[in-house]
């Protein structure tokens, strides 16, 4: 169960309005519909599905319950391993950057609208050790420090991350408010499959195999025309 309390804070951050860039990047799904793999709400979906279990939706749940537990048992050290992990785990640059822009964001709004003393602590040793938080493990610790339940918080931040995808496709293709819904409908079950699959994985379980996905976030960076940064 959640609280109230955690229902609202989850709401918040992972709102469209709280200040961490996301409408900047489509996960390069703008050189998908640039090269028509995605054309319409049915190719949208199925995109979408597929980076949510093979890619980058995989792997971000993976270090969002790795950090979660760290946190949780207020292990320091596991909680770096898993930063540090995070950090090596981006198939591009665009990638990284996406992950790491988020997470940087996030942790400074959170700090001057949510202060905490965990959170303080964290992010002084993320700077003395020159590193940023990627934008799953960032909303990780800050959940696990609200002492939300895992896979409440989890489910918000993978509803979060493909509607930001879908609101990409919307513009991209560009497709209906309708259409839209419909796709987040459509992947209603399969965000839900993954946050169980996430929780049930063995910890060390950070594969992800999206091979079209990273390759074509590749041809994004020399992309001639782009209206998003990933």
């Amino acid at each position: 169960m959640i609280t109230d309390e955690g229902l609202y804070k989850l709401m918040t951050w992972l709102s469209p309005n709280f200040p961490v860039g996301a409408f900047a990047y489509s996960h390069g799904l703008e050189t998908a519909v640039e090269t028509g793999r995605v054309t319409d709400a049915e190719s949208l979906t199925t995109w979408i599905e597929g980076i949510l279990k093979f890619g980058a939706g995989r792997l971000d749940a993976a270090l969002f319950r790795a950090a979660f537990e760290a946190e949780s048992a207020r292990n320091d050290a596991r909680l770096d391993a898993v930063v540090a992990r995070g950090a090596a785990r981006r198939g591009t640059a665009e990638m990284a950057l996406e992950s790491n822009a988020q997470g940087r964001a996030f942790l400074d709004a959170l700090l001057k609208s949510w202060p905490q003393l965990r959170l303080i602590a964290w992010d002084q040793r993320l700077k003395e050790a020159g590193r940023e938080p990627a934008y799953p493990i960032a909303v990780a610790v800050a959940a696990a420090i609200a002492k939300m339940a895992p896979s409440a918080a989890l489910n918000a931040y993978l509803n979060a991350f493909i509607g930001n995808l879908v609101s990409a496709g919307l513009r991209l293709v560009p497709l209906g408010q309708t259409d839209g819904q419909r796709t987040l409908a459509a992947l209603e079950d399969p965000t839900l499959d993954a946050v169980q699959a996430a929780l049930r994985r063995d910890t060390d379980d950070f594969g992800a195999a999206a091979v079209t996905v990273d390759w074509l976030s590749m041809q994004h960076e020399t992309q001639y025309t782009r209206l998003f940064r990933s």
